[in-house]
């Protein structure tokens, strides 16, 4: 696999910090604005990766096969839709898109095209997540759900101050939703999937959301996910049945260890999570998948991404948050 990133910010490098995990995959290339070329340039030279690009379209006419995009939430949508255009397998990091509607182009396009598309979220890709997944049918009939993840940002100090950063913007698809709820509701979607409503309510500012709360009604049961940028706590996410509970005492991109507490006593605790970073199990997984050419559990991945771009769509809406361009054509 020939893998091309696009951006050279901080997830570009966290990247590129496990990529020799990866061996199977040869970083070809690296594209970035004309403002950031020095730092690309450098990364290329310590990653020994072949061509930096200024042009987005001379770097889809590389030789790369596979484009992972690394770039702030807004430009997601155009970005990755190129990329399929262009014919390039696509590794789109989270959140997927600001909208449902975006998603379901991208998601019906690759599907045309016979490509691989990927939401690049760890959650769903860490060991002890699946495990999570084994243990919840010891819990009896589910009650409760509570996952929380607050982690207080440096840019929201800057926020106060008046400078508004992509992390708080609304042209930039920002806040707490889109960067660390979306984390949560990739978790309970993924062991649920659909609730029969959604409600969201948050503590705005200046148009964004910068904390809030996320009410999943799944008609048996409720789950309650807050995201914070505002303030920090304990992270953790507790599965509760009339049967017994499950708890993780790590937030919900990490997912490090599960203890399970039976009604009879019975306890457990599995710890499966091995790797060093919390991106190399995904990562393992899309070169594995693009390589043995398993589109079918790829489709059944992007079947869940639009569970969750429809979740935090409807969450946003409700909560009167709007993007600048709700419905972003092709650009």
């Amino acid at each position: 696999m020939k893998l091309g990133i696009v951006g050279s910010g901080i997830i570009a490098k966290e990247f590129l910090s496990i990529a020799h995990h990866l061996k199977h995959t040869t970083i070809s290339s690296i594209c970035c604005t004309k403002r950031s070329e020095a730092e690309a340039t450098t990364l290329a030279k310590e990653y020994l990766i072949g061509q930096v690009f200024t042009d987005y379209e001379d770097f889809l006419r590389s030789e790369t096969d596979t484009v992972y995009i690394g770039l702030p939430n807004h430009l997601h949508f155009s970005y990755a839709y190129r990329a399929l255009m262009a014919g390039k397998n696509v590794i789109v990091e989270k959140p997927f898109t600001p909208t449902i509607e975006q998603a379901m182009v991208l998601s019906r396009t690759a599907r045309e095209r016979h490509l691989f598309l990927f939401e690049a979220v760890t959650t769903l890709y860490q060991p002890d997540y699946r495990s999570v997944k084994e243990l919840i049918p010891s819990l009896g009939s589910i009650r409760l759900v509570q996952c929380s993840y607050s982690q207080y940002s440096r840019r929201y100090d800057r926020f106060k101050n008046g400078e508004v950063l992509p992390a708080f913007d609304p042209a930039c698809a920002g806040g707490a939703l889109m960067d660390i709820n979306i984390y949560n509701i990739h978790y309970t979607a993924g062991l649920f999937g659909m609730p029969e409503s959604v409600h969201y309510f948050a503590n705005i500012e200046r148009g964004i959301d910068t904390s809030g709360v996320l009410l999943l009604d799944y008609g048996s049961f409720l789950c309650s996910l807050t995201g914070a940028k505002d303030c920090s706590a304990p992270n953790s996410c507790i599965i509760q049945g009339d049967k017994g509970y499950l708890i993780q005492n790590s937030p919900a991109n990490v997912c490090e260890g599960v203890r399970m507490v039976l009604n009879d006593g019975l306890e457990e605790t599995v710890v499966n999570h091995l790797d060093s970073h919390r991106m190399i199990s995904e990562f393992l997984e899309f070169e594995k998948m693009i390589l043995s050419g398993d589109l079918k559990t790829c489709y059944r991945y992007l079947d869940h991404s639009l569970c969750v771009s429809k979740i935090q769509t409807e969450a946003r809406r409700m909560a009167g948050i709007v993007f600048p361009k709700e419905v972003e054509g092709v650009q």
